[in-house]
């Protein structure tokens, strides 16, 4: 039962996250497209690891972190006005190329697909 409330905590505050992180004002997070990867909080709901990346690739992720980092008492208050959990944990946040690194991924499969050899009957 614990794991279920965890889990669903912390499916709220990736939620809450994602539309705070809209209305922030620092131009090194609203520049960049930053997508909340993973989401992750303690048992005890002390902190909240949050895994940040960016189509930009990891340079602009980790300038977004640095954004985030400095607005992280304000974050964190915004989250305490939103959800109803008694306390609000520490935030993290921490840079990831996910993003890219599945676009990459992506294009070598798109690549593999137009390099394949088509048989007679346009199958491959």
């Amino acid at each position: 039962m614990a794991n279920h409330k965890l889990s669903r905590t912390t499916e709220d505050i990736k939620r809450e996250l994602t539309a705070i992180f809209r209305e922030l004002k620092d131009p090194r997070v609203q520049g960049a497209f930053v997508s909340i990867i993973r989401v992750e909080v303690t048992n005890d709901l002390s902190y909240c690891t949050v895994y940040i990346s960016a189509i930009e690739g990891m340079d602009r992720a980790n300038e977004a972190v640095k954004g985030l980092k400095n607005a992280a008492g304000f974050i964190r208050s915004e989250l305490a006005k939103r959800l109803s959990i008694r306390h609000v944990p520490a935030l993290i946040f921490k840079a990831t190329d996910s993003i890219e690194y599945s676009a990459s991924i992506s294009k070598i499969l798109n690549d593999l697909e137009k390099k394949r050899p088509q048989n007679e009957d346009g199958e491959a």
